[in-house]
């Protein structure tokens, strides 16, 4: 059984959902306590009675305590890999990668305790002293997705402690248990009471109780488009401060000119890695004509070469949907991606022989020969499909990859060095990658998109601080 967290106790009571194991749905991960917009209030409660003494901790010391929970996180690195593998599906290796992620989050907005920037600037004025402090906005509810279930809650709330705010985390339901360990180490590191707070269930019930809580000042959330637009008019409401990522449909360009390997190698990762469930994952690759029947035939030769299966076994690339709802939603837009331009060059089904019969595996699959105006040209799936778009020179691939509503990530595969720049300056997306897959970002430099993908100040790095705090600017006469 695992507990919600409020005000520093560990709250076992009340009913229950399961998380169960998307490779193996026989197998429950864990039970966890149904949260409830009362244990939201409550939540909120605790971080605004908690708040005045943690923003008056100084950062060095908020800090260490982030420094503690990640050498716990790190002692425990093999088993809350192993758990989120369980939970969300993803391979081993890819769950251990992500797990050293939230640990070098954490350790990175630990050092910023030492070094919270302000500013001092010279006045025009006789003996007058001019500088401007940051300040923490208050109580923090952060909503969380379940595609990185411990990169994401790391990258929300180590900025938030560490400038001083309380908050409220409210993880995605389909994958909570690695959020729940996250609150488990700074628990354990000593965190005071009620300046964490952990409430697990119903996205559509607690959702709406975190953004009416009261006290609450500001909401950082990652999801679809459709919730972040509700969140956004009752956010606007109560006039909170709000940041949202939300979908992409991001695009890699090749152009003729590419290490023509390199960019197959590139496009399948980004495109199938994960099982596709990454926000930045390529999703449409545009190729330049010259080469596109070549590339497609090698992009399909390597897809078939990607082995299926729990990503708790060895040699395994790519796991199961995370739940049988995001598995239907992919099988919708494969059978709409028949109807609108034929039969998949790979790929195409749900896996169901031997072990696979009981998880929610769906074959990497390869539309080729898709227009801009298909479907799966132009709206997230998020699952392992990739639609390939020709194009017939740069120009018209500049052209393809910006003409949709998303900007969250675009890439580019060229040994032209002109093109590359063209490509940085012009490209409508707030990630950009050359010669890289378009999904696998680090946490030292800003992390958003542009257009409906993104909205506020931007995630990671030296930016987050932007949305976690607020400046208090001083005059004296001296």
């Amino acid at each position: 059984m695992f507990g919600n967290y409020i005000n520093g106790e560990w709250i076992s009571t009340g009913a229950t959902f399961e998380n169960r194991n998307p490779a193996n749905i026989g197998e429950v991960v864990g039970a966890f306590v149904k949260g409830t917009a009362a244990d939201i209030d409550a939540a909120a409660a605790a971080a605004s009675a908690a708040f005045p003494a943690w923003s008056a901790t100084s950062g060095p010391a908020r800090g260490n305590i982030l420094y503690k929970a990640a050498d716990i996180l790190d002692k425990n690195f093999e088993s809350v890999a192993a758990d989120m593998t369980r939970e969300e599906g993803k391979t081993l290796p890819e769950a251990k990668g992500e797990v050293r992620r939230a640990i070098n989050i954490f350790r990175y907005f630990a050092g910023e305790g030492s070094r919270l920037p302000g500013m001092l600037v010279p006045s025009e004025r006789d003996r007058v002293h001019m500088f401007a402090l940051r300040k923490p906005i208050g109580v923090v509810g952060l909503i969380t997705p379940w595609n990185f279930p411990s990169a994401i809650p790391a990258w929300k709330l180590a900025p938030a402690l560490i400038c001083g705010n309380t908050v409220v985390l409210k993880p995605a339901s389909a994958a909570p248990l690695s959020a729940w360990r996250i609150v488990e180490a700074l628990h354990q590191a000593g965190i005071p009471k009620g300046v964490v707070n952990f409430v697990a269930g119903s996205g559509g019930e607690l959702g709406g109780a975190l953004v009416n809580a009261a006290g609450l000042k500001a909401v950082s959330f990652t999801g679809s488009c459709e919730i972040g637009s509700w969140l956004h008019a009752h956010a606007s409401r109560r006039h909170l401060r709000i940041q949202l990522e939300m979908g992409g449909k991001n695009p890699t360009i090749v152009l003729a000119d590419a290490d023509f390997n390199s960019a197959v190698e590139n496009v399948v990762n980004a495109a199938f890695f994960s099982t596709g469930q990454k926000c930045t994952a390529t999703s449409r690759a545009i190729v330049e004509d010259a080469i596109y029947d070549k590339f497609v035939a090698a992009v399909v030769e390597r897809t078939r070469k990607l082995k299926v299966g729990d990503g708790m076994q060895p040699g395994i690339d790519i796991g199961p949907c995370v739940d049988q709802s995001q598995m239907e939603t992919v099988l919708r837009y494969i059978e709409i991606g028949r109807k609108e331009c034929g039969e998949p060059a790979c790929g195409g089904r749900r896996l169901t022989e031997g072990a696979l019969a009981n998880g929610y595996f769906v074959e990497p699959t390869v539309f080729a020969g898709v227009a801009e105006a298909h479907t799966i040209a132009r709206e997230e799936i998020f699952g392992p499909v990739l639609a390939i778009l020709r194009a017939s020179g740069f120009e018209d691939a500049m052209r393809i990859a910006n003409a949709i509503p998303f900007g969250l990530s675009s890439s580019i595969q060229t040994t032209n060095l002109s093109r590359a720049f063209e490509f940085i300056y012009r490209a409508e997306a707030g990630l950009l990658t050359v010669n890289l897959p378009s999904a696998g970002v680090e946490y030292q430099l800003p992390f958003g998109g542009t257009k409906d993908s993104s909205f506020g100040p931007k995630e990671q790095g030296p930016a987050a601080l932007e949305f976690y705090s607020d400046y208090k600017t001083v005059y004296l006469k001296y």
